[in-house]
């Protein structure tokens, strides 16, 4: 049997050449990576450390790479063989961080945290820590968040709508700057025309979806699908039935949540009740 020839002289080991294909895109586009990162909104020296191989970063940062330099899937595949284990990131994830991207809508409810686009980076910190990560992953996956939070940000921003419950705000962070500051964003970015929340109060009882946080994703080709997580997995769901059985469970959720301007005053109360940093 033929010896089988290299068809590139580029690295077979995955973690290189993850590496590699990085720093060759960027320098074909002719950008330094202070300028990258200030299109991305990511930090330059975490791009650098990509680019060397010091560090594989977060799914979210190679989806990332891929729009920018229209280069779909092929940056984030590189990402799953360099991280070496097909199931820390399925098939099923990436194609719900497609859709996010492309989505004109997004509807969302919220069991216990935050979601990922209205965190401030602190929010994003305690909860990814207390998740177990840590290091210069923590710090990797922390910009990636924020990252995403672009998306509600741009011009052609989508729509998005979150209830949340009670528990989410009744939840507060170590620090009591860091949770003030978080619930003065949630305040600022509900200003956003593109942006609506809901405060679902405890007091509403069980309902629908009460273990589930759930995403519904409005395509431009009028299709939706739903993505459901639970602490330790998530699935997306794109039978018709199955999703539309799930919207109603949504809609009557939203008849039970508060309106935009009670839930505003809601989080309005809590930030004035929120203690204060103590003077030294």
């Amino acid at each position: 049997m033929p010896q089988r020839r290299t068809v590139t002289c580029r690295s077979q080991e995955p973690r290189r050449r993850f590496a590699e294909e990085v720093r060759e895109l960027r320098e074909r586009s002719g950008v330094s990576l202070r300028q990258l990162a200030e299109r991305l909104g990511w930090d330059w020296s975490t791009l650098g450390k990509l680019e060397t191989g010091h560090t594989l970063g977060s799914p979210e940062v190679a989806q990332a790479l891929d729009r920018h330099y229209g280069t779909p899937g092929l940056l984030l595949a590189l990402w799953e063989l360099a991280v070496g284990d097909p199931t820390q990131f399925r098939e099923r994830y990436r194609r719900y961080m497609t859709l996010e991207a492309e989505a004109v809508s997004l509807w969302h409810y919220a069991v216990a945290n935050l979601p990922g686009l209205l965190q401030t980076p602190e929010y994003a910190r305690e909860l990814l820590s207390a998740g177990g990560l840590a290091g210069g992953e923590l710090d990797a996956q922390v910009e990636a968040r924020m990252g995403r939070r672009e998306l509600l940000l741009a011009d052609t921003a989508p729509r998005f709508r979150t209830i949340l419950s009670e528990a989410v705000l009744r939840t507060p962070l170590r620090d009591a700057k860091d949770w003030r500051a978080q619930l003065e964003h949630l305040l600022n970015i509900e200003y956003r025309t593109n942006v609506t929340f809901h405060v679902l109060l405890l007091s509403a009882g069980l309902h629908g979806l009460s273990n589930t946080n759930t995403m519904f994703l409005g395509g431009a080709d009028g299709q939706t699908v739903a993505w459901v997580e639970t602490g330790y997995s998530g699935e997306l769901v794109q039978a018709t039935t199955a999703v539309e059985q799930l919207q109603l469970r949504y809609d009557l959720l939203r008849d039970s949540a508060l309106s935009p301007d009670e839930s505003r005053k809601f989080v309005e109360r809590m930030l004035e009740e929120a203690p204060c940093e103590p003077s030294t």
